[in-house]
C-alpha cells in the first residue's frame, strides 16, 4: 500500500486483508462447486455451511501467525460439526488448500479459539466468516467479515465481498471486491486479488427525500414495513436496494445508498458484533455516521452482543438526524 501517510495498524491491516483474500477464495471454491453446499442448522435454527467453518478456520490461523497474542470473537464454533466425520473432512480439505499443514486438531483449535472467554473491554478481533449465508446458498451476496475493536471501539474493517460488483450499476468494472478501513485513516476498496485501490466516499444527498435506502433481502430478519414507514416520513420515492450481508455498508460506504436501515422484528434482540463491526468502521472513514435508532454510537465493549438499542442506522452523515427524526416519529404514534 502506497500512501501519503502511514496507516495506523498498517501491520495489522495488511495480515487481515491477507487472511479475508484468503477465505473469500475458500468461500467461492464452495459456492462454485456442483455439488450441494453441505450445510446443517445451528441451536437457532440458522444454516451453517462447510464454508462458514473452513473461512473461520482460515481467518483465525491467518490472524494468530501474525498476533499469537490476541484474542478471537468468532461467530462459528464446533458443536454443528463435530459429530460428523464427513463434514469434518471435507472443512479440512478445503482449509489446506489455503493454509499448509494442517490437521483435525489444528482445525478444532482454531475454531475453538473464537468460543472462548474475551476481555471485550481490551484488544479483540471478532470474525463473521460468511455473513448473509442465505444469500451465500442463493448464489447472491455474502461477506467476510473482519474487525480489530479496542476498547470498545473497531479500529480496523474489513469486508471481503466476493460477489459484489465494484461499480453496482457497471458489473463490466469488475466483480468481487474487498473494502477496508483503519479508524482515523480513511476507507478504501479494491478488486479480490488485486492491489489498485480507491478511497471510498459516502455520496452528498442533503435532501433525505432523494435519497435510496438499503435493507436487508431476508424478511425474516428484519422489519421491511418499518423501514417503509420510515422511508415513507422522509418522502423517499425510489425503491429499496436489497442486498444481503454486511454489503450494504459498503453501498452506503462508496455512494450506492445514502442510507441503511435494520430494524429487527423482535424488539429484545440484540446485534451481534461480527454482525456490524467491520461495516460501521468503513462507512465512518469514508465520511457517513453509523448508530443505533435512538442515535448512540454501536458499543462493541459487551461482550459477543452489543450493548445500546435496538436497531441500526447507516448514512452519509448529512441526513442522519433527519433520519432519526422520522425514526422518532414514529415512536410518538405508537
Amino acid at each position: 500500500m502506497v500512501r501519503e501517510d502511514p496507516m495506523a495498524y498498517e501491520r495489522e491491516i495488511r495480515a487481515a486483508l491477507e487472511a479475508v483474500e484468503k477465505a473469500c477464495r475458500l468461500c467461492m471454491d464452495v459456492q462454485k462447486s456442483l455439488d450441494p453446499i453441505e450445510t446443517v442448522q445451528k441451536e437457532d435454527r440458522s444454516p451453517v455451511t462447510v464454508a462458514d467453518i473452513g473461512s473461520q478456520a482460515v481467518v483465525t490461523m491467518e490472524i494468530l501467525k501474525e498476533f499469537p497474542k490476541d484474542s478471537i470473537v468468532g461467530e462459528e464454533d464446533v458443536r454443528p460439526f463435530r459429530d460428523s466425520p464427513a463434514m469434518t473432512k471435507n472443512i479440512l480439505n478445503l482449509v489446506r488448500k489455503h493454509v499448509e499443514h494442517i490437521d483435525k486438531a489444528g482445525l478444532m483449535e482454531a475454531i475453538a479459539r473464537g468460543t472462548r472467554d474475551t476481555d471485550s473491554a481490551g484488544r479483540f478481533w471478532t470474525i463473521d466468516p460468511v455473513d448473509g449465508t442465505k444469500g451465500f446458498l442463493r448464489g447472491d451476496q455474502y461477506a467476510v467479515a473482519l474487525a480489530l475493536i479496542n476498547k470498545g471501539k473497531a479500529e480496523v474493517g474489513v469486508l471481503g465481498c466476493p460477489n459484489l460488483p465494484m461499480e453496482i450499476e457497471y458489473p463490466k468494472a469488475g466483480v468481487g471486491c474487498i473494502a477496508f478501513a483503519a479508524r482515523g485513516h480513511g476507507a478504501f476498496v479494491r478488486l479480490l486479488g488485486k492491489t489498485d485501490e480507491r478511497r471510498l466516499s459516502v455520496d452528498r444527498v442533503c435532501d433525505a427525500s432523494k435519497a435510496r435506502f438499503c435493507e436487508s433481502v431476508e424478511k425474516s430478519h428484519v422489519s421491511h414495513d418499518t423501514h417503509a414507514r420510515i422511508s415513507s416520513r422522509l418522502g423517499i420515492t425510489a425503491p429499496p436496494l436489497r442486498i444481503d450481508s454486511q454489503c450494504k455498508y459498503v453501498t452506503v460506504a462508496r455512494g450506492d445508498a445514502s442510507i441503511y436501515l435494520r430494524m429487527p422484528k423482535q424488539s429484545d434482540y440484540r446485534e451481534k458484533i461480527w454482525d456490524h463491526a467491520a461495516g460501521a468502521l468503513i462507512v465512518e472513514e469514508a465520511g457517513g455516521l453509523v448508530t443505533n435508532f435512538r442515535g448512540e454510537l454501536l458499543d462493541f465493549s459487551a461482550g459477543r452482543k452489543m450493548a445500546g438499542g435496538t436497531g441500526i442506522l447507516a448514512t452519509n452523515g448529512k441526513i442522519h438526524r433527519s433520519v432519526l427524526d422520522a425514526i422518532a416519529g414514529l415512536s410518538d404514534r405508537s
